[in-house]
C-alpha cells in the first residue's frame, strides 16, 4: 500500500512538473518604460486568457533610461531561457537581438525597424523580430502643421533630437521635407545626455525660434520632464509625439495611441507562442493617433487654442 502510495505521489509531482513547464515565459526589455503601457500590455494579454504569475510567466527589465545596462538586461533574460522577448523600443530591440540569437523578438513600440537592419522589410520581416512600429508617413509634418495653425505667422522651429537614436537619421529627413513643404526654417539642438541641457537652454534663446518639437528617442522620451521644462524655459509653444510630455506639463502632442500599441504587441505574443514565425508576421504601423492639448500649460505661456484645435483634440487637459 505504501510503495502505490509512493508511485501515485511521484506521478502526481511529476505531473504537475510538466505542466509548470508549459506555462510560457516572456521576457520584456525596456529602456523606459511607463507604468501605463505595461499595465496596457498586461491588459492585451488578459484579453487573450494569459494571466501573469498563472497562465504566464514575465521577467520585466527596465532600465529607467540608462541605455548603457541594455545588452546585460538582454543577456540575462536570455539567460533566463524566456520563449521570447519583447522590446519597448528600437535601443530595447537592437540589445535583444545582439543577444537573442534565435529567440523571437517582439517590439512594441519603434521607429525606423527597416533603417536599423531589425526586419527586412515592413511586410516581410525575414528573422526573428517583428512588431509594431512609429513610423508613419506624414506623422512630423502633422506636428508642424499644428503648431503653424497655433501661430500662423511661425518660421523658425527648434527641433531637439538625439542624434545617437536609432531612427534620427530618418525621422531628420522626413522633418526637413515636412519644413520645406511648409517653409518653416529648422534649427537643430542636441540631446544626447543629462549635460546637453543646460547648452541646449542657450542654443534655444539664441536661435530665435517660434516654437519647439522634438524627435523620438528613447533617451529623450526617459527625460519627458526635463524636456518639457526646458520648453517651458524658453517660453515657446511646443508640441512633442508621445503624450506622456503632457502629462509632465507640456503643451501638446500629436502621435501614435501608445496604449494601442502595447495592447497589439500581446496579439504577437500570443501567436508567437502558438507557433507562428516572426519572420512571417508583417509589422503593423500605426492607426491610432491622438491630440492631446493641456490647456493649464498654454495659459501659463500666454496663448490662446483655437477653437479649431480644441475640437479636434482626444484629449484637453485642464
Amino acid at each position: 500500500m505504501l510503495s502505490l502510495c509512493a508511485i501515485v505521489w511521484a506521478v502526481s509531482v511529476n505531473a504537475e512538473a510538466q505542466l509548470a513547464s508549459k506555462i510560457p515565459k516572456i521576457g520584456v526589455l525596456s529602456s523606459n518604460l511607463p507604468a501605463g503601457r505595461s499595465e496596457a500590455f498586461l491588459q492585451g494579454l488578459r484579453e487573450l486568457g494569459y494571466l501573469e504569475g498563472k497562465s504566464i510567466t514575465i521577467e520585466w527589465r527596465n532600465v529607467q533610461g540608462r541605455a548603457d545596462l541594455l545588452p546585460a538586461a538582454a543577456v540575462e533574460l536570455v539567460g533566463l531561457n524566456v520563449d521570447l522577448i519583447v522590446a519597448s523600443d528600437a535601443r530595447a530591440a537592437v540589445a535583444a537581438k545582439q543577444a537573442a540569437g534565435t529567440t523571437p523578438i517582439v517590439v512594441a513600440a519603434a521607429g525606423d525597424l527597416v533603417g536599423t537592419g531589425l526586419v527586412s522589410s515592413l511586410a516581410r520581416p525575414g528573422g526573428n523580430v517583428t512588431g509594431l512600429t512609429l513610423v508613419s508617413p506624414e506623422l512630423l509634418r502633422k506636428g508642424l502643421e499644428l503648431l503653424r495653425e497655433l501661430n500662423p505667422k511661425l518660421s523658425r522651429v527648434v527641433v531637439l533630437g538625439d542624434s545617437q537614436s536609432q531612427s534620427y537619421a530618418a525621422q531628420l529627413r522626413e522633418m526637413e521635407v515636412a519644413a520645406l513643404a511648409l517653409g518653416l526654417q529648422l534649427q537643430l539642438v542636441e540631446l544626447r545626455g543629462l549635460n546637453d541641457f543646460e547648452n541646449s537652454a542657450l542654443a534655444i534663446a539664441k536661435g530665435r525660434g517660434g516654437a519647439v518639437t522634438t524627435l523620438r528617442s528613447p533617451f529623450i522620451n526617459s527625460q519627458n520632464q526635463r524636456v518639457v521644462d526646458l520648453a517651458m524655459k524658453s517660453r515657446l509653444p511646443a508640441i512633442y509625439s508621445d503624450s506622456q510630455f503632457v502629462d509632465a506639463g507640456g503643451l501638446m502632442s500629436y502621435g501614435p495611441n501608445y496604449d494601442h500599441l502595447f495592447r497589439r504587441a500581446a496579439t504577437y505574443v500570443d501567436k508567437i507562442l502558438r507557433g507562428a514565425k516572426p519572420a512571417d508576421l508583417p509589422v503593423e504601423q500605426p492607426t491610432r493617433f491622438e491630440l492631446v492639448i493641456n490647456l493649464k500649460t498654454a495659459k501659463t505661456l500666454g496663448l490662446t487654442i483655437p477653437q479649431s484645435l480644441l475640437l479636434r483634440a482626444d484629449e484637453v487637459i485642464q
